[in-house]
């Protein structure tokens, strides 16, 4: 398996992706924020770079079941549905729900991510999970979503981490780029929790407006056995142990 890890979404290059598997990681907080959407019952979710676009596309699909989501500086959009905190997309609110997201780093990195054969969203949330459904990967490819074009740590740390449960299997044999090595060592020098997260630059800027409470659920490693996907723009959830449960107590699918 070749790793690539990009630790900003500019950085990424469509012509390495084609044909990869990639997983896209924005820990705080879009990519928690779908893990636990699709977990609690929402149908699908359409990533959107502008708000223009999630408000036109949500009129498209019908706003009767449809939810406008997504943030500005942390905040949620004005006239929109629901923020980004992963906390509010529970059962009640998401459940058989379609949601349009724009959010201000996360959609940006799945939207150019978009070429790579496999698109897999991942978080501590659903860390082990993703592990498990890239381990037959032969180009393994990790956008960090970054914060404005900036390094995150955060989202680098979570890469290491989801890259040592894969040298950890004995079946994955990992050859590593440069950013790939150094996610690596920066997962073993950080242990993700909520007092990791507040340290970081976008962990402090949730703080400042009120929405640390955040932190603990985004850093609450294997919460979900879910492993969402995206194809044409549209994330739903591969088969996994939680999805089958849901269904078998006939509740509604997340696929469409």
């Amino acid at each position: 398996m070749n790793v690539v890890v990009y630790f900003t979404a500019d950085e990424v290059d469509a012509g390495v992706l084609q044909g990869s598997t990639a997983v896209v990681v924005d820990v705080l907080r879009a990519t928690s924020t779908v893990v636990e959407a699709l977990a609690n019952g929402a149908r699908a979710i359409y990533p959107t770079v502008s708000a223009e676009e999630a408000i036109r596309l949500a009129a498209s699909l019908g706003r009767d079941d449809t939810l406008l989501c997504g943030e500005r500086r942390g905040l949620k959009i004005e006239g929109f549905d629901l923020g980004n905190s992963p906390a509010e997309f529970e059962v009640a609110k998401v459940g058989g729900r379609r949601l349009v997201m724009s959010t201000t780093n996360g959609t940006r990195a799945l939207l150019a991510s978009a070429a790579a054969a496999r698109v897999l969203i991942g978080s501590f949330l659903n860390l082990s999970a993703v592990a498990a459904a890239v381990a037959g990967a032969e180009v393994l490819a990790i956008v960090c979503a970054g914060r404005e074009g900036r390094f995150a740590l955060e989202d680098a740390v979570c890469a290491g981490h989801l890259l040592a449960r894969l040298t950890a299997r004995k079946d994955v044999v990992p050859a590593l780029n440069d950013a790939a090595e150094a996610a690596l060592v920066l997962a073993g020098r950080y242990s993700p929790d909520a007092g990791f997260l507040a340290r970081t630059a976008a962990g402090h800027a949730l703080t400042e407006i009120g929405l640390a409470s955040d932190l603990a659920l985004c850093a609450k490693r294997d919460r979900r056995q879910v492993v969402p996907e995206m194809n044409d723009r549209v994330i739903r959830l591969t088969p996994g142990p939680e999805k089958r449960g849901r269904e078998g107590r006939g509740r509604r699918s997340a696929a469409s």
